[in-house]
């Protein structure tokens, strides 16, 4: 055991020590501060007007297409949904995000967590291709660890790159949106509707649940890029087939979810966005649960370290 935790922070001393991992955390707080004075930039240029009545007129609009026959099950109980939270604000004199802190951390937290998850992916590429880019994997295979943990000890380095990288996001969000934008909303609790009543919860514990569930892909995505680098030795394959899969992913489920085909439903993008199912959208393909999206998950995250792990133990190389 003590051995394995060598390794890992062995790994993990290999990750920090690169300037690239650097200029990451650079490039991660600038592109924090500059989203954080474009929004500033957008707020300014729109009128404020008082909060509760813009509430109660956006109520009556929504009241109004709840009448048109023609809506929807769903949409209607969004919409009822949408005004009872709205109403709860006006009576509990509790006013909208919007303009504050907590709105900018979670419209940048979103915006972001994709640039994190290219970020992971560069370092879980790197991190098994690069020891035979480098000419390193014979000397690293040399120690009497079996080789199986020598892969396990990349890989957990690796996502506890993504989770500093997570929550460093966090706390720069929280801090340069406060500074940018006041902390004066910082007791304002999220509002939501569990289906019979509304009820609060902490902002900050909302926007981790959030990022939680944003991280699903992020997971996903730096385990294939694990496997494709672990296979065929190349972690230039595995960034490009990584980078194309996070960007074509989900919308070649959007645009297959229109044929109304049952087999869409277990292609690995069209659950990996787990939000829907806490009350944020619905999800990509109907007729699909929280169960059966980690069921689908978890068949392909053990698929993608069973070929990485039997070709890694399986094969001569140090040849």
């Amino acid at each position: 055991m003590i051995r394995f935790l060598h390794l890992v922070q062995n790994e993990n001393m290999k990750i920090y020590r690169r300037t690239g991992t650097w200029v990451m955390f650079g490039l991660l707080l600038v592109a924090i501060i500059g989203m954080a004075f474009l929004m500033k930039a957008h707020l300014s240029s729109q009128s404020e007007d008082d909060w509760k009545q813009s509430l109660m007129k956006e109520n009556k609009s929504m009241e109004i297409q709840l009448r048109k026959e023609e809506i929807l099950p769903h949409v209607k109980d969004e919409l009822q949904k949408m005004i009872a939270i709205n109403q709860y604000r006006i009576e509990k004199d509790i006013p909208p995000m919007e303009g504050t802190m907590w709105e900018f951390a979670r419209d940048a937290g979103k915006t972001l967590i994709p640039l994190i998850t290219l970020f992971t992916v560069i370092i879980g590429a790197n991190s098994v291709a690069g020891e035979f880019s480098w000419g390193t994997i014979k000397l690293l295979l040399i120690r009497p660890v079996h080789r199986s943990k020598v892969l396990l000890s990349k890989y957990l380095a690796t996502l506890l790159f993504s989770l500093v990288m997570l929550f460093s996001m966090f706390l720069l969000l929280l801090l340069v949106g406060g500074i940018v934008h006041g902390f004066d909303g910082w007791d304002l609790p999220h509002l939501y509707h569990d289906g019979e009543q509304v009820k609060e919860q902490s902002m900050p514990l909302h926007l981790a649940t959030l990022f939680a569930l944003g991280s699903v892909e992020l997971v996903m995505m730096v385990t294939f890029s694990f496997m494709v680098s672990t296979v065929f030795r190349s972690s230039s394959m595995a960034i490009g087939l990584s980078i194309f899969l996070m960007f074509a992913g989900n919308q070649a489920v959007f645009i297959l979810s229109k044929w109304d085909q049952d087999w869409i439903k277990y292609l690995l993008f069209a659950n990996t966005d787990l939000s829907p199912y806490f009350g944020d959208g619905t999800p990509l393909v109907d007729g699909i649960t929280l169960s059966f999206s980690l069921m689908v998950l978890g068949i392909h995250f053990l698929l993608f370290h069973l070929i990485a792990w039997w070709l890694f133990i399986k094969r001569d190389i140090t040849a």
